[in-house]
């Protein structure tokens, strides 16, 4: 019997997003169906290639065509991804890039570049189009982390005006004011000097299309944040600590910047960094070096989804100083999960708030 796209359709309007809490039909997830003799196929289109519950929206999907089709019909899936924005398309500044996340701390040595540099190649490795900006103008150290040491973007002239282009690699385009100068050459700039570099990064530069902008924000409170958020519309923030309560006493101050009412950027939640350390010759031991769970009472305090800890491990330390960020090259499984994770986590919170707010309309200006 050759059942109809229609009882297909009816079928699937059964499966929830589990994230989103509406069902994959209204949400247009669904599309391509094709109904053989014994057997249907189509396109399942979730939020984000990051999706961490891609296996059991996939599992839900054959479960129902089974349960109210037929538990005979054979089922073929397409994965497929299409990350969802609120920002606005019509704005001057960045209009092809859905998504910007700023990677944020109130205080420096808490390992935010580290955190923010395996977070856009873990996004990247799961299918996302990432780019990632190095706005630590004082302290650029993403050319370090990825092995771009000594490399140059490219400039382009374009119409009398010239643009760089990112630099390209594990499926990254970063940008850094480590490229422009000599890696031994203090930067000893004004605020006005570091607004103006950190604004030419986002519109005198070649991103073309992205999913997700990481930005590699710089420790504290200043002239840098002020800038970001006044230029683009920023999707949102995510909050690096280490567990121990001097650092959580400096992320409360970032978290609170951003909800200050001229800035009102969302927190999407918080990562805790060095959470435990593990040694390599015992990967199930951990110990509580700075404390624990800090970030996890900090989320709770705050009402915000806790992201993920990231363990104290010497492959992260090795693989920054190497050019060969650990999320990627850690011979640790725990060390890669630990990133992967995160990533997805904040794909998901992207993706929840995405569904369930209504689009920028303000447009950006510089």
């Amino acid at each position: 019997m050759v059942y109809t796209e229609k009882e297909i359709l009816a079928a699937l309007s059964h499966v929830l997003d589990p994230d989103i809490k509406k069902d994959l039909v209204s949400l247009n997830m669904i599309s391509n169906i094709v109904v053989e003799e014994g057997k249907v196929t189509f396109k399942l289109t979730l939020t984000t290639p990051a999706c961490p519950l891609k296996e059991k929206i996939k599992a839900d999907c054959v479960a129902a065509i089974h349960e109210h089709v037929s538990s005979s019909l054979q089922v073929e899936i397409e994965m497929d991804a299409n990350v969802t924005s609120l920002r606005n398309t019509n704005v001057n500044v960045l209009p092809s890039v859905k998504n910007i996340i700023c990677v944020a701390s109130g205080k420096g040595g808490v390992g935010k570049s580290t955190v923010a540099v395996n977070l856009a190649v873990s996004l990247a490795k799961q299918g996302a189009k990432v780019g990632l900006i190095d706005a630590d103008i004082y302290g650029p150290s993403i050319p370090t982390m990825l092995g771009l040491k000594g490399k140059k973007p490219e400039v382009r002239l374009i119409k009398d005006k010239h643009f760089m282009v990112p630099i390209e690699i594990e499926g990254v385009k970063v940008l850094s004011i480590g490229f422009l100068v000599n890696e031994s050459q203090p930067i000893v700039w004004r605020g006005p000097m570091v607004t103006s570099a950190l604004r030419q990064f986002v519109t005198d530069c070649i991103w073309g299309k992205l999913d997700y902008m990481i930005v590699d924000m710089p420790p504290g409170t200043g002239d840098v944040h002020l800038t970001m958020v006044q230029t683009v519309n920023v999707t949102g923030a995510v909050l690096v600590t280490t567990p121990q309560d001097v650092a959580l006493a400096d992320a409360r101050k970032a978290l609170g910047m951003f909800r200050l009412d001229n800035i009102n950027v969302p927190v999407l939640g918080v990562i805790e960094n060095m959470a435990y350390f593990t040694p390599e010759e015992l990967p199930e031991n951990k110990y509580y070096i700075f404390g624990r769970d800090g970030g996890k009472r900090l989320a709770k305090e705050y009402e915000l989804p806790f992201l993920g800890e990231i363990p104290l491990v010497q492959a992260i330390q090795e693989g920054g100083d190497a050019g060969k960020p650990a999320g990627l090259y850690s011979d640790s499984e725990i060390v890669r999960n630990a990133f992967d994770d995160v990533a997805a986590n904040i794909a998901r919170q992207i993706a929840i708030r995405n569904a369930n707010f209504e689009p920028q309309t303000t447009e950006a200006t510089v």
